[in-house]
């Protein structure tokens, strides 16, 4: 752990005139020495630090976008095929559809740098992802594991048969609630009920039956590469109980599973479907032969289908349906590792280091503004991280509790002494149950948490929390992860703003009145 030296400013100021021009100008291309195309506004900041005069960046993800579940456009296509480098976090931060866009139209030859995926070399860390939101139904995903040949190759999932008393819906909804779905049963299956995924990717869904009883779901995989040719990944049956009881029991001599985080798992490599949970007792990842396993969804899991016109294809308004939920906010394609590692500070400094490198490999003319530039701003982040370190020391422990819109804040957590205490766990397309609403206002009493945070670009969908922060006399605040805004539209502003505001809506003291 860094410990806290006296303050830079001279040091700090020096470094930001040395950068003057790199946050309020873009060269022209034709300026530049480099074109660079990023992923998201945040790596695009620590890009302009780096490169200053001698780069031309633009990002893919827009300030208020979500880089969970954009979708680039002929505009994003541009950037990448004129770009010199190609820059993204990695980790399964951006939705599959951008990096699948990066691969299929970045130039022959361009360097592609997931930042993240290697910023261990570079005096970074990263962190394994943990998600148990306690549901009281079983949260169930989709997953793929095994490596794959060929360089932005996806896998894509069928569903090819279904037996059971009703219909099966899969389906996704973005960070507005609006649903897109992936498979659905009334009209039989084909090649439209199926989606993709990344090599070793899992991400979340909603599951809907129509009717109580026993279904089997038989899947198949395929490798898509780039060029068209796909290979076989193998098939497998998995079943689910629908309605009823089974707690703690067997069905048909299967194990069930009605509760915790599981995903469905389609293994490339041994060409076979399983379910991977994890163990109460020891946490260890279990992998559960997808026969040898019913996935139960109670009666406690029953809910109306929504009024909304966008909700037809799950059948008539105020129909009973059986949901396992998404339960969080969008779009949420992920692997093990935590994605979100800019919260420390500490991290960005890695990005940064790694960045220089990769300018430096890319315009060897350039490698000393760049040395010079990344000395400079390594100095400005030092600085930022003593501010941060200092400005949440002054809030008092009993309230260092994080209750926020979705779960970007890990590393903040971590590097500061914060502790993560739950985010919002919506049931897309579903008003949330009278227990999922006192769970979370219960959490806010028992931890006596004084505010809640939102961050802008999902207050959206943070309806939820808004509804329990009033009811409950709490403040709510706003928090930045992934994206930035009109307000705030760079890194240091965007770790001195949430700084702030944790002290300030928590019950300690802000940079500006310690």
């Amino acid at each position: 752990m860094r410990t806290t030296a006296p303050r830079r400013t001279a040091l700090a100021l020096a470094g930001a005139l040395l950068l003057a021009g790199c946050s309020g100008h873009r060269p022209d291309a034709s300026d530049a020495a480099l074109t660079v195309s990023t992923t998201t506004g945040v790596i695009a900041d620590l890009v302009r630090r780096v490169g200053g005069e001698r780069v031309d960046v633009t990002s893919i993800v827009p300030h208020h976008g979500d880089p969970h579940s954009y979708e680039p456009g002929p505009s994003d296509t541009a950037k990448v095929a004129r770009a010199d480098l190609v820059f993204s976090n990695g980790l399964f931060l951006e939705e599959p559809g951008i990096m699948k866009m990066i691969h299929n139209n970045a130039r022959k030859g361009t360097p592609k740098v997931e930042i993240a995926a290697g910023l261990e070399q570079f005096g970074g860390h990263v962190m394994k992802l943990e998600e148990d939101l306690g549901l009281d139904v079983l949260w169930l995903g989709w997953a793929v594991e095994g490596e794959v040949a060929g360089e932005g190759a996806h896998v894509r999932t069928s569903a090819v048969k279904l037996t059971g008393p009703g219909a099966l819906h899969v389906y996704l909804t973005d960070t507005l609630g609006n649903p897109t779905s992936y498979i659905d049963s009334t009209d039989g299956l084909d090649a439209k009920d199926s989606f993709t995924l990344p090599p070793e990717a899992h991400t979340h869904v909603n599951w809907v039956f129509t009717e109580p009883g026993t279904y089997e779901l038989t899947v198949r995989g395929r490798v898509e590469a780039l060029d068209g040719t796909t290979t076989d990944a193998g098939q497998g049956t998995v079943s689910f109980t629908v309605g009823g009881a089974a707690h703690g029991r067997t069905a048909r001599g299967r194990t069930t599973l009605d509760g915790g985080h599981a995903d469905l798992t389609l293994d490339t490599r041994q060409k076979s479907v399983y379910v991977r949970t994890d163990d109460k007792a020891t946490g260890e990842r279990v992998r559960l032969p997808g026969t040898t396993v019913a996935l139960n969804v109670p009666d406690r899991a029953k809910r109306k289908v929504p009024e909304e016109q966008r909700y037809r294809f799950l059948g008539a308004a105020g129909q009973d349906v059986w949901v396992l939920p998404q339960a969080v906010v969008g779009k949420h394609i992920h692997g093990d590792m935590d994605p979100h590692a800019w919260g420390d500070v500490s991290n960005a400094e890695a990005y940064v280091r790694r960045i220089e490198a990769e300018l430096a490999k890319a315009d060897p003319a350039g490698r000393t503004v760049y040395e010079r530039n990344t000395e400079a701003y390594l100095r400005t982040l030092a600085d930022l991280h003593e501010d941060v370190t200092a400005t949440l020391a002054t809030v008092p422990a009993a309230h260092r509790k994080l209750i926020t819109t979705h779960d970007a804040f890990g590393y903040l957590a971590q590097a500061y002494g914060m502790e993560v205490a739950g985010f919002v766990v919506p049931v897309p397309s579903q008003e949330p149950s009278a227990a999922e609403v006192e769970k979370l206002r219960r959490t806010i009493r028992e931890k006596k948490v004084p505010a809640v945070f939102l961050e802008p670009h999902l207050a959206a969908r943070a309806d939820v929390l808004r509804r329990v922060a009033r009811d409950e006399g709490v403040g709510l605040c706003t928090i930045y992860g992934d994206s930035f805004d009109d307000e705030v539209h760079d890194y240091v502003g965007m770790m001195r703003h949430n700084a702030d505001e944790l002290a300030r809506c928590l019950g300690g003291k802000g940079s500006a009145t310690r």
